[in-house]
């Protein structure tokens, strides 16, 4: 016997069948085509040029001509015979390596230091971070001039007596690469640093504190306490260095131009110079997608490994 308060009728129960499945499905599932707009922009204006871009790599289209002829892999088969090209990659993959380990190492540090009690940690942030808001460009054409043969960094040598250290930071192919790297070190540590700092302050005091009230040294509380708390800026940094390494051009462009010879080329100035100096279409695009290809697979591979470590650390 089932008893129901007056004026209400009895409860329903709910349906299971199919048609209320799908009722239930069409109520919580997001209005898709809200975002066909969208995504049909997106396919004009990236996935179709990209496309196609893509089949142009399998050709030796110049750029100009309408007439172009398919030449399958030849394009990347003439790569791997290319010593400019397999020194382009090999370039691009120290610059980025060299970027990620110093940028990040000096960053920490940085941030280490402006977050602790001195009193002025808040100008420190500013002055350190104030590089990252430069244009690259500009940047890269400041220390063009400052690294010169005659720039303000010989000068400050030969003025301390220390004339053995000038050197041709830029024309020496042994040293261009690395005062490259120097170069975007100097600008983006600070841009780390912020993120870093971010990361720290997330961290509650009371777990630092009660760190050292257990008597734990600076070093084994950053390491067994700071360390793990900081894991999600680290995998951040981690990822923004090593993509924006390996597509670098601006700096590289405007420092060296890929000199002297082709000291300093990266994939991207490698790119720039076969595509609009020498009209090689077809293969400055399968150098493009060869880079598209390694930025992907590093990218996947580094977001994988530090999630999982991430993971293990929390």
């Amino acid at each position: 016997m089932t008893v129901t308060s007056p004026g209400h009728p009895p409860a329903r129960p709910p349906e299971t069948g199919p048609a209320a499945r799908r009722g239930r499905r069409s109520q919580s599932a997001p209005p898709w085509w809200f975002a066909a707009p969208a995504l049909l922009l997106f396919a004009f204006v990236v996935l179709i040029p990209s496309a196609r871009g893509v089949y142009y790599a399998f050709t030796d289209w110049d750029g100009l001509s309408p007439d172009f002829a398919w030449v399958g892999l030849g394009n990347f088969g003439d790569m791997l015979d290319d010593p400019d090209a397999l020194a382009s990659i090999r370039h691009t993959l120290i610059i980025a390596v060299a970027i990620t380990v110093i940028q990040n190492g000096l960053g920490l540090l940085l941030a280490l230091g402006v977050n602790s009690a001195i009193k002025s940690r808040n100008v420190l942030r500013v002055l350190l971070f104030a590089p990252a808001v430069i244009t690259p460009i500009v940047t890269a054409y400041l220390w063009r001039n400052l690294l010169g043969p005659e720039g303000a960094v010989n000068a400050l040598f030969g003025a301390l007596g220390l004339e053995s250290l000038q050197k041709n930071w830029l024309g020496d192919p042994d040293l261009a690469l690395w005062s490259v790297v120097a170069v975007i070190v100097w600008q983006f540590a600070g841009y780390s640093m912020v993120i870093f700092v971010a990361g720290l302050q997330s961290i509650p005091r009371e777990v630092q504190e009660a760190a050292a009230i257990d008597g734990a040294g600076s070093v084994r509380r950053f390491w067994y306490v700071t360390r793990p708390l900081l894991a999600p800026a680290i995998t951040i940094n981690l990822m923004l260095s090593i993509i924006g390494g390996i597509k670098l051009f601006d700096q590289v462009w405007a420092l060296t131009g890929g000199g002297p010879g082709h000291a300093t080329d990266t994939l991207s100035t490698l790119i720039y110079k076969d595509a609009f100096t020498l009209g090689e279409f077809g293969y400055s695009i399968a150098l493009a997608v060869v880079l598209t290809v390694i930025v992907a697979v590093i990218s996947a591979g580094q977001y994988a490994f530090l999630s999982r470590r991430e993971a293990d650390l929390s």
